[in-house]
């Protein structure tokens, strides 16, 4: 007998939200509260070598080498700095603060249109919602400030878990808060790799969110595969009745 959908885990970032602007925009936009006038092109190539550098040396914000997730982007963010030319200690500290806490502001959050009406849409079939994301643990204060985190029974951020998608263990993770088999629990998120073949390794029904239909993998059946998170309940439904 196929068991009956009971949760839904949610990924976040480019699921259910998006970053409004560039990060070349918003950390230049930070440096000139400092006084520097700096290129948001050559922020943004900055911060991609640095982000490329930390997560590849210090994986999942360095919480296996004794790094948290403030001290992993602060790093980031001074680096990032570095590169164009600024060296001042102190000043490369306070930009680093400062966007740290800048990003629990809801201001540098987009909510995708169709967010709000999926997660009420699926509440309203009686399925239960989580949250397991490649996040810090300010999430759980972006999720509130963005006016989505009352629809969520918990949060698992790797930062938290300690361990990061695609990763079984942090799928484990939730699993057992859920207190159901991976049979009655649903995945939803963005990445091919962390989202869909990790939450479906372990027995959970994935679902691929493709907005922009970037994603040509064959192994993706078209009625795993969704255009909008829209399209999420009525594939839902099918595993309740």
């Amino acid at each position: 007998m196929r068991a009956t959908l009971r949760w839904v885990l949610w990924d976040v970032k480019d699921t259910l939200l998006k970053v409004r602007a560039s990060v070349g925009q918003q950390y230049c936009k930070e440096a000139e509260r400092a006084g520097l006038n700096l290129s948001p092109v050559e922020v943004e190539n900055a911060f991609g070598q640095a982000y490329r550098h930390y997560s590849s040396r210090y994986p999942n914000y360095g919480i296996s080498q004794g790094l948290d997730g403030r001290s992993w982007w602060m790093g980031v963010v001074r680096d990032t700095f570095s590169q164009c030319r600024v060296q001042d200690p102190a000043l490369l500290d306070t930009i680093a603060h400062n966007l740290y806490h800048n990003f629990c502001n809801a201001e540098n959050w987009e909510v995708f249109p169709d967010s709000k009406k999926a997660l009420e849409s699926c509440s309203s079939l009686g399925l239960k919602l989580a949250v397991v994301s490649n996040f810090d643990k300010r999430l759980e204060e972006i999720l509130r400030v963005c006016d989505l985190l009352s629809h969520f029974s918990f949060l698992i951020t790797s930062e938290e878990a300690g361990v990061a998608k695609p990763n079984a263990a942090i799928f484990d993770q939730a699993l057992q808060k859920c207190g159901v088999p991976a049979a009655s629990v649903a995945h939803i998120g963005d990445h091919y790799v962390k989202d869909y073949l990790a939450s479906r390794s372990v027995g959970i029904h994935g679902f691929l969110l493709d907005r922009h239909n970037k994603h040509d993998q064959s192994d993706v059946p078209r009625e795993h595969r969704l255009s909008s998170l829209e399209d999420l309940p009525p594939q839902l439904q099918q595993h309740i009745d």
